[in-house]
């Protein structure tokens, strides 16, 4: 059974910066896509960043240079490093994954395993 948990949410104030993880059971992050989504009340959830065949990236235009999306085999995480964050940053975070690799790594309709969540707050 798949299982990921995600962690490291949390309120900063506006130009701060987190990093978030998702650990994966019953799954390899290697040699599969993943992403993070990002969620906020009475909105869609987003594909902010993803991760494409061979460890190349992706990212929504609101967050290219501020986040950044990656693996480690290791612990079999996934992570999210958002520095410079702003107000619209806040929301709940979600991290996804699916067997195979996706070239439309921001898309929801693309992912089967999906994490709780975790909140981010950015205050101004």
């Amino acid at each position: 059974q798949v299982q990921l948990v995600e962690s490291g949410g949390g309120s900063v104030e506006a130009g701060g910066s987190l990093r978030l993880s998702c650990a994966a059971s019953g799954y390899t992050v290697s040699g599969n896509s993943m992403a993070w989504f990002r969620q906020v009340p009475g909105k869609e959830r987003e594909g902010v960043a993803g991760i494409l065949l061979y460890g190349s990236t992706t990212y929504a235009d609101s967050v290219k240079g501020r986040l950044t999306i990656s693996k480690d085999p290791t612990k079999n995480t996934l992570y999210l490093q958002m520095n410079s964050l702003k107000p619209e940053d806040t929301g709940k975070y979600y991290c996804a994954a699916r067997r195979g690799w996706s070239f439309r790594a921001l898309s929801r309709d693309e992912y089967n395993y999906w994490g709780q969540g975790t909140q981010v707050t950015v205050s101004s």
